[in-house]
């Protein structure tokens, strides 16, 4: 049996906690047992999904106000690692961004590029006069299937 984890914290909206809450993030990955892969790279991993996160609801859902704050959840259940990021901004359509490919020298855009390659789901919604972000990281992966070589 896997034990459930869940962890809530809520930030004031200054960017001095980005660092805090990868490290979080990240020595929480080092501990899952469970996960089959990498633990070293999961908890790098997590710390930039956090952080990237973390920045983009700081500054572009909170609009850089000093007077918001940004709640975010860590859970495991299930074989998942689930990451919520919540924010008091108006939202935007995830799905509205340009290719990163044609975004490269951007300062911005890159981000949700880089969650969506490193985590299994992401999608974002708008919740209780708010945003989430939510991002899974499946720990357990499907077996590999076996070659059949009976016709060799």
């Amino acid at each position: 049996m896997h034990d459930k984890i869940e962890v809530n914290i809520r930030i004031p909206n200054k960017t001095r906690y980005l660092s805090l809450i990868g490290n979080i993030g990240e020595n929480l990955a080092r501990t899952l047992d469970r996960y089959g892969g990498d633990r070293e790279e999961l908890a790098y991993h997590i710390n930039l999904v956090l952080t990237e996160s973390i920045a983009n609801a700081m500054i572009h859902g909170n609009v850089a106000d000093p007077d918001k704050e940004v709640h975010i959840s860590i859970g495991i259940d299930n074989d998942c690692l689930r990451i919520r990021v919540h924010d008091q901004g108006q939202g935007f359509d995830i799905n509205s961004l340009p290719p990163p490919d044609e975004n490269i020298l951007n300062d911005h855009g890159r981000g949700i590029h880089i969650i969506r390659c490193l985590m299994d789901e992401v999608s974002y919604r708008r919740v209780d006069g708010g945003n989430v972000l939510e991002m899974v990281k499946r720990l357990s992966r499907p077996p590999l299937k076996k070659r059949d070589t009976s016709s060799e």
